[in-house]
C-alpha cells in the first residue's frame, strides 16, 4: 500500500513515463522510435479540448466584464508586457551567441550541406509570411473552423466577437456568459480524464525522442544544446525572477506550485499539453477568471521566451559554423524580423524550427541549407522552449492580473506558501474560484 501511495501523484507517474521512455530509446532506438504515435496522440487528445476551453473561457469573461474600455485597456496592456519580455528574450539570445560562441570551431562550408534534409520546412517557413496574410490567417473561413484546425489564434478572435456581443444582449447575455462557463467546467472535466494518460503520453514522446535521434546527435550538438539550457534557465530565474518579485512572489515557489505541469510539459514536448491546467492553477493563485482566459492563450502566441531566445542563439549559431561573419547591420535586422515572425508560433514541437527557417530568410548569407544541422538535436531543444514558454506566460499572467487590479494577493501568497499545487486531476475537478 505504501508504494502505491507513493506511485499515486501525477507528476510521479510522468516521472517515470519520462524515465522509461528514455531507458527504452537508448537500448531499443528502432522500438522507441516507432512509440511517437503514443507521444502524438497526447497532446491530439488535449488539443480536442484546448479551443472549447479557451472559447469557453475568454467569451464568458468578456461577458461578464461588461466594460468594453476595461477590455481594452486589459488588451492593451497584454501587448505591451508580451512585446517588452519577449523582446528582452530575443536580445538575450542574441547577447549570449556572441559571447559564448557556440558554433566556433565546426568549419562547415556551406557549399557541403544537403538542402533536402530541410525542404519541408523552409517551404513551411515561406507559406504566408507577409502581413497581410498573416492577418488573413486569423480569420478563420467558418465559425467551426477554427475549432477543427486547433488555430488557438483564430478561435480567440471568435471567443472576442461572441463576448462582444453578448454584452450587447443586457440579461440574455448575462444568462449565455453563465452557460459558457458551466460548459468549460465540463470540458475541464474532458481535459482531467484526458491528463491520466500524461504518463504514457510522456513515455512515447521521450522513446522516441532518443530512439530517432539518438545520443549521438546530442553529443555532436552538446554545446549548443547546453548554451541554450543554461540560457533559458538564466532568463527563467534571474529574467523572469525579478519580474516576479517585482509583482510580489517568488519564481522558485511559482515553479514548485506548478510542477506537475512543468513534467507534462517536458515529456510532452508541447506547452499547449498543458494550458488547460495553468488556466486552472492561475486562478487558483487568485488571477481572474477573465484576464487568465484573455492573457493565457494570447500568450501562447505572443509571449513566446524561450522560442525566441533560441531564435536569435540559433541563427548566431548557424553563422559561427558555416564562418560567416553578420554585421551588426544584419544583427538589428535580424532581430527586428524575429520579433514579428515570433508571433503566432504554436506551442506544439516543431514550429519553432519552422519559425526559424523563415527568419533566416533576412540573412541570405546563412543558408538555409544549414538548418540540417539543427535537425538532430531540435527535438531536444524543443522541450526547453516549452518549459520556458509555459513559465514565462504563467509569469506574465500574474502580472497583468495584478496591474489590472484582478490578483488576489493574499490568496496568491497563501496558496504559494502551501507547496505544491492541487494534483491536475483533483484540480480539474474541482469547481474552481470565481
Amino acid at each position: 500500500m505504501g508504494l502505491l501511495r507513493l506511485l499515486k501523484p501525477l507528476w510521479v507517474q510522468v516521472l517515470i513515463g519520462v524515465a522509461l521512455g528514455l531507458a527504452v530509446g537508448a537500448i531499443w532506438p528502432h522500438f522507441g522510435a516507432s512509440l511517437k504515435p503514443l507521444g502524438d496522440a497526447f497532446i491530439k487528445l488535449i488539443k480536442m479540448a484546448v479551443a472549447p476551453v479557451i472559447f469557453c473561457t475568454v467569451a464568458a469573461g468578456i461577458a461578464r466584464m461588461g466594460d468594453l474600455k476595461a477590455f481594452g485597456r486589459l488588451g492593451a496592456r497584454t501587448l505591451i508586457y508580451f512585446e517588452v519580455v519577449s523582446t528582452f528574450a530575443l536580445v538575450v539570445g542574441l547577447v549570449v551567441g556572441e559571447v559564448m560562441h557556440p558554433g566556433r570551431g565546426f568549419n562547415i562550408d556551406p557549399a557541403s550541406l544537403d538542402p533536402k534534409a530541410v525542404a519541408d520546412y523552409a517551404a513551411k517557413a515561406a507559406h504566408g509570411q507577409t502581413v497581410v496574410d498573416y492577418l488573413m490567417h486569423l480569420i478563420p473561413d467558418t465559425f467551426v473552423g477554427a475549432f477543427a484546425g486547433g488555430d488557438l489564434l483564430q478561435v480567440l478572435v471568435i471567443a472576442v466577437l461572441t463576448g462582444f456581443a453578448c454584452t450587447k444582449m443586457g440579461e440574455f447575455g448575462a444568462r449565455t456568459a453563465g452557460v459558457l462557463d458551466d460548459l468549460a467546467q465540463v470540458f475541464f472535466g474532458v481535459i482531467g480524464v484526458i491528463v491520466r494518460l500524461a504518463p504514457i503520453g510522456a513515455f512515447g514522446a521521450m522513446a522516441y525522442t532518443l530512439g530517432k535521434f539518438g545520443v549521438e546527435s546530442l553529443k555532436n550538438l552538446s554545446a549548443l544544446v547546453g548554451v541554450f539550457y543554461l540560457t533559458s534557465a538564466l532568463f527563467v530565474l534571474v529574467v523572469l525572477g525579478a519580474v516576479a518579485a517585482l509583482c510580489g512572489f517568488s519564481i522558485l515557489k511559482f515553479l514548485r506550485y506548478i510542477r506537475e505541469e512543468l513534467l507534462i510539459v517536458l515529456g510532452a514536448s508541447s506547452s499547449e499539453a498543458a494550458l488547460p491546467l495553468i488556466m486552472a492553477k492561475l486562478q487558483r493563485l487568485g488571477a481572474g477568471k477573465g484576464t487568465v482566459g484573455l492573457v493565457v492563450p494570447t500568450g501562447y502566441s505572443f509571449n513566446l521566451d524561450g522560442t525566441n531566445i533560441y531564435m536569435t542563439l540559433a541563427t548566431l549559431f548557424l553563422a559561427q559554423a558555416t564562418n560567416i561573419q553578420l554585421s551588426w547591420q544584419q544583427e538589428l535586422t535580424l532581430l527586428g524580423v524575429a520579433m514579428l515572425t515570433s508571433k503566432g508560433a504554436s506551442g506544439v514541437s516543431g514550429a519553432g524550427f519552422i519559425t526559424l527557417a523563415a527568419t533566416l530568410a533576412v540573412v541570405p548569407d546563412i543558408p538555409v541549407a544549414a538548418l540540417g544541422l539543427l535537425v538532430g538535436v531540435d527535438r531536444f531543444m524543443s522541450q526547453c522552449r516549452a518549459l520556458t514558454n509555459f513559465v514565462g506566460n504563467g509569469v506574465g499572467t500574474l502580472v497583468i492580473a495584478r496591474w489590472e487590479g484582478d490578483l488576489d494577493r493574499d490568496r496568491l501568497k497563501a496558496e504559494l506558501d502551501r507547496g505544491p499545487g492541487p494534483d491536475p486531476e483533483a484540480l480539474l475537478e474541482a469547481p474552481l474560484p470565481v
